[in-house]
């Protein structure tokens, strides 16, 4: 092994398993050894190829458009639906944003109606593209309202969303009324299925309740899938779908207006690697259709025994019955619910928290997968001692003081040196004694201490945060 190879090894030493099935966000487990062989190979073998120009690498095209045509088959597309690959569910976000958008140049101020559960991409598209977000909130059921999306749509709208789940709850909104209303008023209606768009076909099929969600509803005019979660292809792929042609025109972007060569992309890249895309085809004609259908099955088993295991333990509940893989859990007044967190981290179950949003608390997020499936019974075990862990522990408190202290500040006012001190009384970041930057490796205290910030110090404090990591190691050999 090179000297580069060792040093990448005992890098890695130090991130979160990607295999194992015991971490239940940011990756996707199929459990299956010989899909990550595939994946590798494929990646390797097109690592240096680029997507920038499809008739340079006339294979990553058909790659690309055999993807799509197997995805457009999964979403009950019609045959007048065309797709793009782009590189995750941001992105597909951004660019059903931005095509929406660009198709009404007739509207100076347009926005976007939004269930309050619709993904955070959406937001950053509003603040990249200039589209206003019209934020609906959601009913006790944490499913858009359609009716009160309905009545938010205007003449400046150019787009109305839903979702296959939400990410937050995990649960499929009305799309049915949602892209009816949206049709009535001649907008567009996209359905962000990242999550989802790779699994709840599967589970309509093993006899599971899925509300319509697909292009077999009328009105549903775009459908993003991530193929880099519950297709477990690699990192660095998702599917942007439209009904028809016409509806991606304005994705496209070209440029003659330089003496270089003409830009045209399909996408917010130009560059774009071959790897993820061939990467994720191979993984998609290694395990096929059937193959999906068996992960589906085992991921959603191994959700109904996670469901079993919350229902068992006294002081937790859902919040809501999944509608998909993933579970969204909440603590009563025994158990705190970031010790919680802590606790199953510990155990070696990586879970997301999620901080309190409007009158809703804090919550726990688990994005379960297939390879999660043969660890059930060792999850039910850690999550017991877990709970009984973080009762005997007792709820972290922040001192009063301190509470008055953030709510007193002003985000936008705050300068450089008032991070550094917030960030450091937070416990967010601190140094070694040889200067080196040291993470915490508990966080309850410091997601307690952001949960009673307002969202506004939060995301100051966050951006900070990513700032202060974020800094060139000098005299590094790379």
């Amino acid at each position: 092994m090179t000297d580069a190879m060792q040093r990448l090894a005992v890098l890695q030493g130090r991130d979160l398993p990607v295999h194992g099935g015991r971490t239940l966000a940011y990756v996707y487990d199929s459990g299956d050894p010989e899909v990550d062989r595939v994946a590798r190979e494929a990646v390797a073998a097109y690592a240096a190829s680029n997507a920038l120009d499809p008739t340079a690498f006339p294979s990553l095209l058909q790659m690309e458009n055999e993807l799509v045509g197997f995805a457009c088959g999964l979403l009950e597309a019609p045959g007048s639906a065309v797709g793009t690959v782009t590189s995750g569910g941001t992105e597909s976000i951004l660019l059903a944003v931005q095509g929406a958008r660009d198709s009404r140049p007739d509207v100076a101020r347009p926005r976007m109606v939004l269930p309050s559960t619709a993904h955070a991409a959406f937001h950053k598209a509003a603040h990249y593209f200039g589209v206003e977000a019209v934020l609906v909130p959601v009913g006790a059921d944490f499913r858009a309202d359609a009716g009160a999306m309905a009545a938010a749509i205007d003449d400046d709208t150019v787009l109305v969303v839903a979702s296959a789940p939400s990410y937050a709850h995990g649960v499929v909104d009305p799309v049915t009324a949602i892209a009816a209303a949206a049709a009535a008023r001649g907008v567009r209606c996209h359905v962000d299925a990242c999550i989802g768009g790779w699994v709840l076909p599967y589970a309509s099929r093993l006899g599971r309740p899925v509300p319509p969600w697909t292009f077999a509803v009328d009105g549903v005019t775009s459908i993003s899938v991530d193929t880099h979660k519950y297709a477990y292809a690699p990192k660095g792929t998702s599917l942007l779908l439209h009904r028809d042609a016409s509806l991606r025109k304005p994705q496209f972007f070209a440029s003659a207006a330089w003496p270089g060569y003409t830009m045209l992309n399909a996408t917010t890249q130009s560059t774009r690697s071959g790897g993820p895309v061939a990467g994720t085809w191979a993984v998609v004609e290694h395990i096929g259709d059937d193959g999906y259908l068996a992960l589906a099955d085992r991921a959603l088993a191994a959700v109904d025994a996670i469901v079993a295991c919350i229902d068992a333990e006294p002081a937790l509940r859902l919040v809501v019955a999944p509608d998909s893989t993933l579970v969204t859990l909440a603590t009563d007044a025994s158990c705190d619910p970031f010790t919680l967190t802590d606790e199953l981290v510990a155990r070696g179950w990586y879970v997301q928290p999620q901080l309190s949003f409007g009158d809703d608390g804090p919550s726990i997020h688990l994005s379960v997968s297939a390879g999660t499936h043969p660890h059930v019974e060792e999850f039910a075990s850690a999550l017991a001692d877990s709970v009984a862990a973080a009762q005997a522990a007792g709820p972290v408190a922040v001192d009063p003081g301190v509470v008055a202290f953030i709510e007193a500040l002003d985000p936008a006012a705050l300068g450089d040196d008032d991070f550094d001190g917030l960030l450091a009384a937070s416990g967010l970041v601190g140094e070694s004694a040889d200067g080196e930057l040291e993470l915490p490796s508990r966080m309850a205290e410091v997601n307690a201490m952001l949960d009673v910030a307002s969202p506004a110090m939060r995301e100051a404090l966050l951006v900070a945060f990513l700032d202060r990591l974020q800094r060139p190691v000098r005299g590094s050999r790379a």
